[in-house]
């Protein structure tokens, strides 16, 4: 985007000054260094002989030192004489064209050893070998007896090493440039700079300055003459709050960014009252934004983003009336900014060009004043939380170029003087709510436009694109990103001239058509096209062209026929919640070999997987869940080692799972849940130690659970393999998984304990974040008593399901200590022994089933103390005594069905009374007795009688008038009846377990 292209001019506000001060350094260069004057005075032979020496030691291939040739070395290239005596004075040979190649991708750096015969050259001035590349070599120590050296420039050439210290010689030196390259110069000690005293300008940019870190400033305010100074990323992690006397009174550029400063912004830097350039950027600079700022009068450059400054805006800023660019972006800077604005807007010839407050804490509204600043080109206050609408006078800023709003709380109509700003190139409005109707007029006059994005993640659209079918914007995009906002139910006819798009994102629009011709015949060469989440129809046209690395969506829409194949050039592509139908193509793999992410799920694709898939050397995500497809997994996962997701769920595969699925060490989500996989778990998948979720659930799989589970993939936080035919103990193991927060090993054939180990857990007993995971699919788990579905919430849920087994003896009680546990499902298995009496201490805990076992003993009274339950199932066990009551135990559903089969419980809400006989039961803190059954009656009455009246005209009467209303009793009815049949199913089950065995 453009923003990068306009933040380097941050940089170039150096030029005039050294323009300024360089006429005033070089000019006897300037007049002298020409042969071509009236006196036609030849290089002299020793100095001709010195340079074809010292070209003899470079690398040239470009042939930049191709003019080096014939008597006269004035006129070669780089080489500059002084036309009155014939003595080289200047060499310039400075990489012209760094970071670029000819077409045989020759490159134009220089390179080699920089030879000694360059000391013949008694009277040479100026030395710029800058941006070649002299590959780590380090800087000459004989160049600190070029005495008469005024320039001196070997930025950026790949020197390495210590800069020796006899360039302190060099005392005449006005220009000093030792830019460094990655890991390239070093300093022992800044004593050799003592010696420049006419010092002008000074860049160290990246030269390893750690070892000077206390003493640095101190060594540079000895040059009062200095006009620049240039320190950034020189790992200088100490940054003087004061300094007793500042002699760098001259200075007009200060560049000490990307360094490691932890302080305040110090106070001798308002004494630099001549500062024109000041970047401190990218440190670590806390505390306030100090009012003494407004001595900086001569600022028009300030950079102080990336930090950590806190507080509000200084109102010394507004009295900095020669600012062109001021970036406080990324900080923690709170309150409004209509004060500075204010300010700013009201001086008399006011500069600003550049302002980028974007990444802060900022709040209240855009001030009106902001449209005063009218020659504003960059304006950046995303990522805030401003709020009301984009003032009316933004309409105002005819050279506007670059706007950026997105992720603040801004609300209410977008204006239609926005369409004025006829300069604006990009327009970001993303990620806030906007609302009403965005028409011709919001985009009349933009005719510079080539980038807009109204993007929200929200589903909800409140913004509508009313635009005449028969309009032609002014404009030309290259890239448009608009989600969550109206623009259908036609695709945008106002497209229908923008043949120069890059980048199409209209996702979520409501948008039901067809994609129309004239979008086709454009020809575009597309790097992203996404119209995900809308209703387009017909078939996908193998016509679209794609640039390199692109990205294609197409998820959730009515799209049919077969798989649409492109370009080889696609690296992503989502199809998944479409009608596609027909096999995958069999030569994918060769056709789109530049696949990183294949997403075709939910789809009615039939056939088998094909072999070409394991020619996608590159592939990272594989989602083929919810088809139709058939057959066995093929052996080809030797071929694609980077695979981090593998979703082959919900299909009819068979067979055993390939040994070669083993090969795929950096996959972390293998779901093949639901086929008809048979066979053991190959022991091969041991070696998958970064696996995040393992779902085999729903197949034929046989065997023992294997304990390597357990000890290597120690990062799981989903494993489920319920509905298989697993045989034999729990193994210990398992207990080694402390992130798991699902565990499903229902409906299998489960021998023996729960480990009591089962509390080392620790998964269940911490919070689970969405940052945790980037995907763990959808997922069925058993909770509340039914099978729920969960996706985008499913780390939230914390389950564990040993249901439907052959496990026998106590539920330990080391189970208690899984405070963070929503479901735990023991039901249909042998245990028995006692509920542990402080189950209650499983405060998160939603649903709680340990039906059709055979626990003995009271209930505990702390399972009144679960606030959180909503489905709980007791059922056919052998417990006795009077049940708990209070608290969440008296609004559970179906309470009656809680407690059937259990002979010996009695109390409410059973119809069977307690004697005396019977072990009191309570909730601690209430009193026990038949006081407290007769209270109970009495409330429970009452509540009958106002719940019936309430009810009925509640719920009955609301049913008469709403017709949607109706419709969701009916299906919750549908439901109530399917209950039914599973509390049968659940009865005759544990009948025929009594009378038959199991």
């Amino acid at each position: 985007m453009l923003h990068s292209d306009m933040g380097t001019k941050g940089v170039s506000v150096q030029l005039p000054f050294f323009l300024l001060f360089s006429g005033f350094f070089f000019i006897e260069t300037f007049k002298l260094g020409s042969c071509n004057g009236d006196l036609q005075v030849g290089c002299k032979e020793i100095e001709k002989r010195a340079l074809l020496k010292f070209k003899e030691g470079l690398t040239d291939p470009s042939g930049r030192l191709s003019s080096w040739v014939g008597d006269d070395c004035c006129k070669w290239g780089g080489v500059s004489c002084n036309n009155r005596t014939g003595y080289v004075i200047k060499l310039k040979l400075r990489n012209p064209f760094p970071n670029s190649y000819d077409i045989d991708q020759t490159t134009h750096e220089l390179g080699g050893e920089i030879n000694p015969s360059l000391l013949n050259l008694k009277y040479l001035n100026y030395l710029d070998l800058s941006m070649n590349n002299f590959g780590g070599i380090r800087i000459p120590e004989f160049l600190g007896s070029l005495t008469k050296l005024r320039y001196l420039n070997l930025s950026s050439a790949s020197f390495g090493g210590t800069i020796p210290p006899n360039l302190g010689n060099l005392s005449t030196l006005r220009y000093l440039d030792l830019e460094s390259s990655v890991d390239g110069l070093k300093v022992n000690n800044l004593q050799w700079l003592s010696n420049f005293k006419s010092l002008k300008y000074l860049n160290l940019a990246s030269v390893d300055l750690s070892k000077v870190a206390s003493s640095w400033l101190s060594t540079m305010n000895m040059f009062p003459s200095l006009v620049e100074l240039h320190l950034p990323l020189c790992q200088l992690s100490n940054l003087p709050i004061s300094l007793p006397l500042v002699n760098l009174t001259s200075l007009l550029v200060l560049d000490l960014s990307n360094n490691g400063f932890d302080s305040t912004i110090p106070y001798w830097l308002f004494n630099l009252t001549s500062l024109a350039y000041l970047n401190l950027n990218s440190n670590n600079i806390h505390g306030g934004l100090p009012d003494a700022f407004s001595k900086l009068t001569s600022l028009e450059n300030l950079d102080l983003s990336e930090n950590s400054i806190e507080g509000q805006l200084s109102r010394g800023l507004q009295n900095l009336c020669n600012l062109w660019n001021l970036d406080l972006s990324t900080n923690k800077i709170t309150g409004e900014i209509s004060e500075v604005i204010n300010g700013l807007s009201g001086c008399k010839n006011n500069s600003l060009e550049m302002l980028d407050l974007g990444s802060n804490e900022l709040t209240g509204s855009l001030p009106d004043s902001m449209g005063h600043l009218i020659n504003l080109r960059f304006v950046a206050l995303r990522q805030n939380l401003f709020s009301g609408s984009i003032p009316v006078t933004v309409g105002n800023l005819s050279s506007l170029e670059e706007l950026y709003l997105s992720n603040n709380q801004m609300s209410g109509n977008i204006p239609p003087r926005l369409g004025q700003l006829s300069s604006l190139v990009v327009l970001d409005i993303s990620e806030n709510s906007w609302e009403g109707v965005i028409t011709e007029a919001h985009l009349l006059n933009l005719s510079s436009l080539k980038e807009i994005s109204l993007y929200k993640e929200s589903p909800n659209i409140s913004l509508v694109f009313n635009i005449d079918s028969d309009w032609i914007p002014p404009f030309k995009l290259t890239y448009i990103r608009i989600r969550s906002c109206q623009l259908g139910p036609s695709f945008p006819p106002w497209l229908r001239n923008q043949n120069k798009l890059i980048t199409v994102i209209l996702n979520n629009a409501r948008i039901s058509d067809t994609i129309p011709d004239w979008f086709l015949k454009f020809g575009l060469q597309l790097d992203e096209l996404d119209v995900a989440y809308n209703q387009l129809r017909g078939t996908v046209p193998n016509s679209l062209q794609f640039s390199d690395s692109s990205n294609v969506d197409l998820s959730s829409n009515l799209f049919e026929g077969p798989l649409p194949l492109w370009s080889s050039n696609v690296s992503t592509l989502y199809l998944r919640d479409n009608l596609f139908s027909g096999p995958i193509p069999p030569d994918i793999g060769e056709l789109m070999p530049n696949l990183t992410d294949l997403d075709i799920s939910w789809n009615s694709l039939n056939g088998s997987i094909p072999l070409s898939i394991g020619n996608l050397n590159g592939l990272t995500t594989l989602v083929i869940s919810n088809n139709l497809l058939s057959g066995e997994i093929p052996h080809v996962w030797n071929n694609v080692p980077l695979l981090y997701i593998v979703d082959m769920s919900n299909n009819s595969l068979s067979g055993t799972i390939p040994s070669s699925i083993a090969s795929l060490r950096s996959v972390r989500f293998l779901i093949l849940s639901s086929n008809n996989l048979s066979g053991e778990l190959p022991s091969g998948l041991k070696n998958c130690t970064e696996m995040i979720s393992l779902d085999v659930g729903d197949n034929q799989l046989s065997g023992r659970l294997p304990a390597w589970i357990g000890e290597s993939m120690t990062s799981l936080l989903i494993l489920r393999v319920r509905n298989n035919s697993f045989a034999g103990n729990i193994p210990a193991s398992i207990c080694y998984l402390s992130a798991l927060h699902i565990l499903d090993l229902s409906q299998n054939k489960l021998t023996g304990l729960v480990p009591p180990c089962i509390g080392n857990l620790t998964g269940f007993k911490t919070e689970v974040t969405p940052e945790t995971v980037r995907y763990e699919g959808r997922l069925q788990v058993m909770a509340k008593g039914r099978m729920l579905q969960y996706f985008s919430i499913l780390y939230l849920v914390n389950s564990l399901d040993i249901s439907r087994n052959n496990i026998s003896g106590e539920m330990p009680k080391e189970v208690t200590s899984l405070t963070r546990l929503g479901t735990l499902n023991l039901s249909m298995n042998h245990m028995t022994g006692n509920i542990p009496a402080n189950i209650g201490s499983l405060e998160w805990l939603e649903t709680l089933d340990l039906s059709m076992n055979n626990f003995s003993g009271s209930i505990p009274p702390t399972m009144a103390s679960m606030t959180f339950l909503n489905h709980l199932n007791l059922s056919y066990n052998n417990l006795s005594g009077k049940i708990p009551t209070g608290n969440q135990l008296l609004v559970l559903e179906d309470p009656s069905s809680i407690y059937v089969g259990n002979v010996a419980l009695c109390g409410f809400p059973l119809t069977i009374a307690c004697t005396s006989s019977d072990p009191p039961q309570a909730p601690a803190g209430e009193s026990i007795g038949e006081t407290d059954d007769a209270l109970e009656k009495i409330l429970f009455s009452i509540c009958i009688g106002s719940g019936f009246f309430l009810g009925f005209w509640g719920v009955c009467g609301t049913l008469i008038i709403k017709q949607r209303w109706r419709g969701a009793y009916f299906h919750f009815l549908e439901g109530v009846k399917d209950r039914l049949f599973e509390v049968l199913y659940l009865r005759l089950t544990y009948l025929r377990r009594k009378v038959f065995g199991s």
